[in-house]
């Protein structure tokens, strides 16, 4: 480490590619972040707010067109016309030192690291004299598997969404802040395919040598949150942690349970619950010591939210801080509109855990005693809750089953099956393997329970059977948690070979098994063969990873 010039508040371990996580910050002032800065190839920049507050980044946003408060407070922002993550634009640089751990394919697609110094040039070229909001951040509750993130963005309500989304460092961290990961984000900069060698003008590209990410073309603020989540699942395996996209809360008696899910899933809602206290609604990491949070806030999926099914994040779209993406607001009077798919169906709130009412102290649990694999079955043939072997478990986890409805096609029918391994392929870096021994080994070592509960629908598929009740998705969930179905009978389903209980407290006898739910009980078993099919030739992918239990979990 050496000094620069006469700033010796300023420390840089020089080498030639200037990786953003050789600078150590001494002072938390602008002057010795812009120096930093430069150091690092980010030169001639205009004006830098650095950790500006709620209410200052509010103000640019409001000031600069990004977004207006709305009648209660929340700032709504648009970000079209990408309103989701862009899983083709996002690559994996492939490095000498990082690409034998990589699971290459469809999710980690490589990029050359002369193309990624290249367009890391032109970004910086782009930025000389425009103004940037820097925000140093915390990635990880727990201090022993932390990650220091510095955010470098030109839109102000990007700033607000990370500060959102992630851990504020103390006065003490700040004083001496070392960056072990730099993000950039310019919404505004479009790359071009034909030289960046980008997918389009969109661009979502992870370096770990260099330990930056950079990210363009697009103003959808969840690139920001899933890059370094990206970054997380590379990183934590290799300490023995185990890197997972759950949400997870804590009872009265220290109780710890997980959630996993894909969107739509009901991981959120289901965590959330005024009985447990929140730990963290996405993602997490278990380590030897126990559970922890990797964020500081949350980023919930508000289309058709009430207050009567979700009175606490509903109450959050209601609150100053909070930002509102891609809501529907009537522009004269301010007010939203929840139901509104105007713009699209991934409408979000980004709010900070502190607002929450009951959450956990520290972000942080001991190690599970339940485990919930959630599923929104919209064929109608999964049941409402079964529990798993540490066999099924595996098969399940691997497999990350749900299913989207019909479209909107004249003709179609028939629902769609979605299997994202580990409940969160986008983001798994290492072969899905590597996440699934970790689960299996610590549901082992420390006795974890674990469930499937189906969120989906029932009596029929979508078009025909009906959504499940969500007080019985919680009755069976609040069961299951406090131990109520260890003495309940449970009977063996004849196609996916779960474990059904036959009574539940709070919940119809007739709902538990879904075939009790069908008039025409010949389609469903029609529909159900249908599924396992489908379950089958998806897992072929991982039938030589595991040992034989697990391929023959279903039966």
């Amino acid at each position: 480490m050496c000094c620069l010039g006469e700033i010796p508040d300023i420390c840089v371990a020089f080498d030639p590619l200037c990786h953003y996580q050789t600078i150590t910050i001494m002072s938390n002032g602008a002057d010795a972040v812009r120096s930093a800065l430069e150091a690092a190839g980010l030169a001639n920049l205009g004006e830098i707010n650095y950790n500006l507050t709620a209410a200052d980044l509010y103000e640019h946003a409001v000031t600069y067109g990004e977004g207006m408060l709305t009648e209660h407070g929340a700032l709504s922002v648009n970000s079209v016309p990408y309103t989701g993550r862009r899983a083709n634009d996002k690559f994996v640089v492939e490095e000498d030192d990082t690409k034998g751990d990589v699971w290459w394919g469809k999710v980690n697609r490589p990029f050359s690291e002369e193309k990624f110094n290249a367009l890391k040039a032109r970004v910086q070229a782009y930025l000389q004299g425009r103004d940037v909001y820097v925000q140093d951040l915390v990635a990880g509750s727990d201090e022993k598997y932390s990650l220091n993130v510095r955010f470098i963005q030109e839109h102000a309500y990007h700033s607000l969404f990370v500060q959102n989304m992630f851990i504020q460092p103390t006065a003490e961290q700040l004083a001496n802040f070392s960056s072990d990961f730099t993000v950039i984000t310019v919404p505004e900069f479009k790359a071009i395919p034909e030289v960046d060698g980008t997918a389009s003008e969109v661009f979502i590209i992870l370096s770990f040598k260099q330990k930056l990410v950079l990210i363009g073309g697009t103003s959808y603020a969840g690139e920001n949150k899933k890059s370094i989540f990206t970054v997380l699942n590379y990183l934590m395996p290799k300490l023995g942690v185990m890197s997972m996209h759950c949400s997870a809360n804590i009872g009265h008696d220290g109780d710890v349970a997980l959630f996993f899910g894909l969107s739509g899933t009901g991981k959120t809602t289901l965590s959330t619950d005024h009985e447990r206290a929140l730990i963290g609604d996405d993602e997490h990491g278990w380590s030897d010591e126990g559970v922890f949070n990797y964020e500081g806030g949350c980023y919930a999926k508000v289309i058709n939210l009430s207050a009567e099914a979700e009175p606490i994040i509903f109450s959050l779209t209601r609150t100053f801080g909070t930002i509102l993406e891609n809501v529907d607001i009537d522009e004269d009077t301010r007010v939203i509109d929840l139901n509104s798919q105007k713009y699209t169906e991934n409408t979000r709130a980004s709010y900070t855990r502190e607002n929450i009412p009951n959450i956990a102290p520290g972000n942080r649990g001991g190690h599970p005693k339940n485990i919930v694999f959630l599923t929104a079955d919209a064929f109608g043939v999964m049941p409402p809750i079964a529990r798993l072997t540490p066999e099924q478990a595996m098969f399940h986890f691997l497999s990350g089953y749900t299913a989207k409805v019909a479209g909107t096609e004249a003709g179609v029918k028939e629902p769609s099956a979605t299997f994202s391994t580990c409940f969160g392929a986008p983001f798994m870096v290492h072969h899905p393997s590597v996440y699934a021994n970790l689960l299996r080994d610590k549901i082992n070592k420390h006795g974890s329970h674990v469930w499937l509960v189906n969120t989906g629908w029932s009596g029929g598929p979508y078009g025909v059977g009906d959504r499940m009740k969500i007080y019985h998705t919680r009755a069976m969930l609040k069961a299951a948690i406090n131990g109520d179905l260890d003495g309940v009978e449970f009977v063996k389903d004849g196609f996916f070979g779960l474990s059904i209980p036959t009574s539940c407290p709070g919940v119809p006898s007739e709902v538990l098994n879904p075939r009790n739910t069908w008039a025409d009980k010949a389609a469903y078993d029609a529909q159900a063969a249908h599924l396992v099919k489908l379950f089958e030739d998806n897992f072929a992918q991982f039938a030589d990873s595991v040992d034989e239990g697990v391929r023959n979990a279903m039966k």
